[in-house]
């Protein structure tokens, strides 16, 4: 890294980590699409999904999909990253194996898998990354590439894994959610909100995961944000 530092790539890989791991997958692949928590119009929608296809992630329709198999089976042995099998497993060691229920993400994603940007997006992940690669590069140079693409992109992966595991380990319950979820602060500074996950498993359809005062939640922050320009329509909220 020494030889490709400069506090302007520093800042792209800030500024990427939020458009893609806030914008495109805490508010766009997980709140908006997974969970229908809100709705936003079509171009909108689109826009934030293509920023979570930008963290490569995985396909927008796997990543849904797989979530979505998470929450009907938290915690037991159909739960893709099962926080009984230990924390690496669940952190990402089981992203090393081909799992049988992956073959079920069809079954969950019927409402997206059909529509012609969604099936792009699924399709090309790859190459996306790979071309917006070259922009940095031709904008920045090496710099851009290192901290813009692969910095940003490993730094995004943990802080995404961090939800499915730390997040069963470490922080306090508020509700019996059925699962070992927590609320974990630090989790929710790295991830936009998202470490209030104690809260999400108790309210899986709500917009906003931080329910008391103190627990601070900037995608919530950004939907209401969206909704004073009527932006966001339909939002749903935890009846705590």
């Amino acid at each position: 890294f020494p030889s490709n530092f400069s506090w302007t790539a520093v800042g792209l890989a800030l500024l990427l980590h939020w458009i893609t791991g806030g914008l495109g997958i805490t508010l766009g692949f997980h709140r908006m699409v997974t969970h229908r928590s809100f709705k936003t119009p079509k171009w909108l929608e689109y826009f934030l999904v293509f920023c979570g296809t930008l963290a490569c992630e995985g396909g927008v329709c796997d990543w849904v999909g797989l979530h979505r198999i998470h929450h009907l089976h938290s915690d037991n042995e159909q739960d893709p990253h099962d926080s009984h099998r230990g924390f690496w497993w669940s952190h990402m060691g089981w992203m090393l194996h081909n799992l049988p229920i992956r073959s079920e993400v069809p079954r969950y994603t019927k409402d997206i898998a059909d529509d012609p940007v969604y099936k792009f997006l699924q399709a090309n992940f790859i190459p996306i990354q790979f071309a917006f690669g070259i922009l940095l590069f031709l904008v920045g140079g090496w710099s851009f590439v290192v901290w813009g693409i692969f910095f940003r992109i490993v730094a995004v992966f943990h802080c995404t894994w961090l939800v499915n595991s730390a997040t069963h380990k470490f922080g306090y319950r508020t509700y019996d959610a059925g699962d070992s979820s927590t609320n974990c602060w630090w989790v929710a500074v790295l991830t936009y909100g998202e470490g209030w996950h104690n809260n999400h498993h108790a309210f899986q359809y709500s917009a906003r995961h931080g329910l008391e005062w103190w627990e601070i939640d900037t995608t919530w922050m950004m939907i209401q944000l969206l909704q004073a320009f009527g932006l966001a329509t339909n939002v749903k909220l935890a009846t705590k």
